[in-house]
């Protein structure tokens, strides 16, 4: 339990630079007296800890002091390194330099043994671009200005402070103060049209838990598709939604919020879907075929 402690402790010391006795015991519940024999426990290990008395004083480690590599196990040391690949195959890290270091470091090889690609075809370097400028902004806190395709509006400028990116269901979004709306907003990076990092700074605003934001309604519907839409069917849908029938058919029973994105989404599946329930969505799904069909219509019946 002490050694235990012992390394929490300096891992506080490393992430908040200096403290007090007092606070490290309330925080992991000992008496100052405990600390106190903690830090000179610490210092007879060899690690650089100082105590300071007086109003200013307080305990903290030596100026760019790092843990030793032997802090860590073989499979930590795995991890931090898959962890590391993986942000560098998704177009995070600017280099493997911090790889190659690190694998040295630890004594293992930083192997390739992971590609990511999130961009589109055709479009890698613009798309990346992108996603590293977003990155830089959101690390140095940096006011961005967007022009964004929204999906209830026509193009708009924003002025954002962006907070995080995501990845989320095959596609990247960033979490963002919007200045205009004087609210959280989610942006689609693909539509993000123009972007350019402002000299103005912010402070981090932090993102509202999921608790706090209102939960949108999610309505039972039922699909059918033919055997053909395999491969459309697991793409989109969670097996455990997709019930296979003995003609080779799909019946899918999943939750999705009926707007204009279902519609949408269920119209690119063309002739290859059905909807049996619910009847409302069944009717406007008819509905916007048959405006589709009129605005695309021949000017020469077909014979």
């Amino acid at each position: 339990m002490q050694e235990s402690r012992l390394f929490k402790i300096v891992y506080y010391l490393l992430e908040k630079g200096r403290t007090t006795a007092p606070r490290l015991a309330e925080k992991f519940e000992v008496s100052v007296r405990t600390i106190y024999r903690d830090i000179d426990a610490l210092s007879e290990a060899g690690i650089p800890v100082y105590t300071e008395p007086g109003r200013n004083g307080g305990i903290y480690l030596m100026e760019d002091f790092v843990l030793d590599r032997a802090v860590l196990s073989k499979s930590e040391k795995q991890e931090i390194l898959a962890a590391l690949q993986s942000l560098s195959a998704a177009g995070g890290m600017g280099n493997t330099d911090t790889l190659d270091k690190l694998g040295a470091l630890f004594h293992i090889p930083a192997d390739n043994w992971l590609e990511v690609d999130f961009s589109r075809w055709g479009h890698r370097q613009n798309d990346n671009l992108k996603f590293n400028m977003l990155k830089s902004a959101i690390i140095h806190h940096k006011i961005t200005k967007i022009t964004y395709a929204g999906a209830s509006q026509a193009i708009s400028e924003r002025v954002i402070e962006p907070l995080k990116l995501i990845y989320k269901s095959k596609a990247w979004y960033l979490s963002a103060y919007c200045t205009q709306k004087q609210d959280y907003r989610l942006f689609k990076l693909t539509r993000i049209l123009e972007w350019s990092i402002l000299d103005d700074s912010f402070l981090p605003r932090p993102l509202p838990d999921q608790t706090d934001t209102p939960q949108q309604i999610y309505n039972q519907i039922t699909l059918r598709f033919p055997k053909e839409m395999a491969h459309r069917v697991y793409d989109e849908f969670d097996k455990t939604e997709v019930r296979p029938q003995e003609n080779g058919d799909f019946t899918v029973v999943t939750r999705m919020p009926e707007d204009a994105w279902l519609t949408g989404f269920l119209l690119s599946f063309g002739t290859q879907v059905e909807v049996i329930e619910p009847a409302s969505l069944r009717n406007i799904l008819a509905q916007q075929a048959k405006l589709i069909y009129e605005k695309n219509k021949p000017d020469i019946p077909c014979q």
